[in-house]
C-alpha cells in the first residue's frame, strides 16, 4: 500500500557501524518499510565527516542512529512499530490538509 502522491517523502538517515547487526537488521526494516510509505534513505558510515558530526551532535548510545527529517529517531535496535506509526500519521495528516485545500479551493 504506497501513500498518496500528496505525501511529501521522510527523509531517513542511517548511521552505521561496520559488524554491526542492528544497522543490518535496520537496513532491511527500513527497506520493508519504503514498500508501503514514501521515504528517502541515506546511508551514512559513522566514520565519515558527516556521519562523525551527527555522531557528536546526537551522541547515540549504539549504531545505528537513525535519523527522520535531520531529527533523532531512535538508537540502537530500530523500533519498526513506532516508525510505521510515525509514517502513517503523516501520511494521514498530509492526505487532510490535500483535501482541506482541495475543498478550499472548489475542486
Amino acid at each position: 500500500m504506497r501513500t498518496p502522491a500528496t505525501s511529501p517523502s521522510a527523509r531517513i538517515t542511517v548511521l552505521s557501524a561496520p559488524a554491526c547487526h542492528f544497522c543490518e537488521d535496520a537496513d532491511a526494516a527500513i527497506e520493508a518499510i519504503g514498500q508501503d510509505f514514501a521515504i528517502e534513505v541515506e546511508h551514512l558510515a559513522i566514520e565519515s565527516p558527516e556521519g562523525a558530526r551527527l555522531v557528536a551532535e546526537h551522541r547515540p548510545a549504539m549504531t545505528p542512529l537513525v535519523l527522520v527529517d535531520g531529527e533523532f529517531f531512535s538508537a540502537g535496535r530500530l523500533p519498526r512499530r513506532k516508525m510505521i506509526r510515525m509514517l502513517s500519521r503523516r501520511a494521514s495528516d498530509a492526505e487532510t490538509l490535500a483535501l482541506m485545500n482541495g475543498v478550499h479551493r472548489g475542486q
